[in-house]
């Protein structure tokens, strides 16, 4: 596989700019973490940062996919979720419906097909050699009745809510996930929210986002995101995002 990536901290962070977006990149896979930005003076009972629970997720996905583990990939990432979680356990409350999390997104490539999985609002994106386009998504949190502190923290990682990955390892199997025949995708891409906007928000199509992805690179989707955050007349949750975007070529094609 031929991989390329960006990812890009919000552009109106104050310094020092921390990205919450992580990508993992390997021989055979890419995953994308997106962490959620916490609403201002929310206690997470946890003395860690978003940005640290990423990068802890990202350390425990990534040996098991370098060492081409048989696992499913919903095992791969309860398992790391559940030691992030003894990490912290001690000194930190991981009862708190407010603590850390992030969304996930890993697609990983065997010899004859393709493996994908969805936490949360980071989709996945194929492109088949005959260019039709097909979106991996997990809508749960768009379908939320409302969007205030409250309804987030009661429907977070419950059955009628939406699922991140943040201490309850369950949640990992709660993820939309599947298999592919690899002869049916030519190209891929892996997006964090803040990139996948450019389809779901401003009116491009998935196959338009797919064309600069593949022809001008991750770094050029983000950048033509940015000058529709910038011109937007209504913001949708926030103007600017974290950005990460990856794509992924079958160079046996």
């Amino acid at each position: 596989m031929e991989i390329r990536s960006s990812c890009q901290p919000a552009p109106d962070r104050q310094p020092p700019a921390v990205n919450e977006d992580l990508v993992l990149t390997g021989p055979d896979f890419a995953v994308v973490f997106d962490g959620a930005t916490p609403f201002a003076g929310i206690d997470s009972g946890c003395r860690h940062t978003v940005a640290w629970l990423v990068g802890r997720l990202a350390r425990y996905v990534a040996p098991p996919l370098l060492t081409a583990s048989t696992a499913p990939l919903a095992d791969v990432l309860a398992e790391a979720i559940a030691a992030v979680g003894a990490e912290h356990a001690d000194s930190c409350d991981l009862t708190n419906r407010d603590s850390p999390s992030s969304t996930v997104a890993m697609v990983r490539v065997r010899p004859d097909h393709l493996e994908h999985l969805v936490l949360a609002d980071s989709p996945i994106v194929y492109r088949a050699p005959d260019q039709t386009v097909t979106v991996h998504s997990d809508d749960r949190l768009e379908l939320l009745p409302e969007r205030t502190v409250e309804s987030v923290r009661r429907l977070r990682n419950a059955p009628d809510g939406f699922w991140v990955a943040s201490t309850d390892p369950a949640a990992a199997y709660q993820a939309v996930t599947g298999t592919t025949d690899r002869a049916e995708v030519a190209a891929i891409g892996v997006l964090s929210d803040g990139a996948s906007r450019y389809a779901e928000h401003y009116g491009r199509s998935w196959d338009d986002l797919m064309d600069v992805l593949t022809t001008e690179g991750p770094a050029a989707l983000i950048r033509r995101v940015r000058r529709y955050d910038e011109a937007a007349d209504t913001i949708r949750w926030k103007r600017y995002d974290d950005a990460t975007a990856v794509v992924l070529y079958d160079s046996g094609r």
